[in-house]
């Protein structure tokens, strides 16, 4: 690469999502893929006041949200349905940033992903929007694989 080439960001809207290696299409929106180090404060005794700040363990505070526009596919609900019946069914799930000639730059894989919310569309008479269903997802955590 030649210095001073310009390198532009790749688009946050050409994205898949894949369920146990199967590509599951259609959605609008993914949030929550964020992870934390936890930091933990320790003085020094005696004399001497200085703080250290220790990293401490990773942690992922939010769960990861799926949005979609209601088709007639029903996997996800399926899904949802199952885990409320009490049958957990841990899944793997990868969300692959794609370039703009539909190449996988990034995939981020999250492991042992299960349903705990599902929420339905907003229906309004007046509107003429997309109907879109959500899914949130708990994880084990995740990595950029």
């Amino acid at each position: 690469m030649a210095l001073g080439a310009r390198i532009d960001p790749y688009r946050g809207f050409n994205f898949l999502v894949e369920i146990d290696g199967l590509v599951v299409g259609g959605f609008s929106d993914v949030s929550g893929l964020q992870a934390e180090i936890e930091v933990h404060d320790y003085r020094e005794g005696g004399l001497n006041q200085y703080m250290h700040r220790l990293a401490g363990p990773v942690r992922y505070p939010g769960n990861l949200i799926l949005k979609r526009g209601v088709t007639d596919n029903l996997s996800l609900w399926l899904w949802h349905k199952e885990v409320r019946g009490g049958k957990i069914q841990r899944r793997n799930v990868s969300i692959l940033l794609l370039d703009d000639s539909r190449k996988t730059v990034r995939v981020w894989h999250l492991d042992q992903a299960w349903p705990v919310k599902w929420a339905g569309p907003d229906l309004r008479a007046e509107g003429n929007t997309v109907a879109v269903e959500s899914l949130e997802l708990a994880h084990s955590g995740f990595s950029l694989v």
